[in-house]
């Protein structure tokens, strides 16, 4: 096994976070509350998910494939050394897309090229909310998530950025 290397989806985010400022052209203050208030939302949606994976501590699909199927079965996304459900980069996805969504509106296009260096090409979407459901699916079609622990990681993770969006109050000057 080795691992390749490339942002985490948290840090992924926060780019996404950095050109969404841009774009919309934010002063600093903006820009920071825009960061504070998404990593924020990263953080609770990965307790939340990290909390359930151990709990339910469920085998990956490449697991369950090579063991029951066909033992050279591989995905097409690398599978991660811990549980599979729930999904945490489908979780923090949903969770920080509705932050930002609650920040800068509802189909606020942008592209996103935060992995160009790692030779991962730009992608544009129509909103926030749009990119966090590719994300969805390309976790299930990558080989490394079930289909229902996307959906449901996707709906647990909006919920705890709604939460975000609606209770936290921070200071905007």
């Amino acid at each position: 096994m080795f691992g390749t290397k490339k942002y985490s989806p948290p840090g992924h985010w926060m780019g996404v976070v950095g050109i969404a400022a841009m774009k919309s052209k934010s002063d600093f203050s903006e820009t920071t509350y825009a960061y504070a208030k998404t990593s924020i939302a990263l953080f609770d949606a990965f307790i939340q998910c990290w909390n359930i994976k151990y709990i339910y501590n469920t085998l990956r699909p490449e697991t369950a494939i090579d063991r029951y199927f066909d033992p050279n079965w591989r995905p097409h996304l690398q599978t991660p050394p811990f549980p599979e459900y729930t999904c945490g980069h489908c979780t923090i996805s949903a969770s920080a897309s509705e932050v930002l969504t609650g920040i800068f509106g509802d189909n606020f296009s942008y592209t996103d090229s935060t992995e160009l260096e790692f030779g991962i090409k730009s992608r544009s979407f129509t909103s926030f909310r749009s990119a966090a459901s590719e994300t969805k699916d390309s976790r299930f079609y990558g080989g490394i998530h079930y289909k229902y622990s996307c959906e449901r990681s996707n709906v647990m993770g909006k919920k705890v950025g709604e939460l975000i969006v609606t209770r936290l109050q921070m200071k905007k000057k």
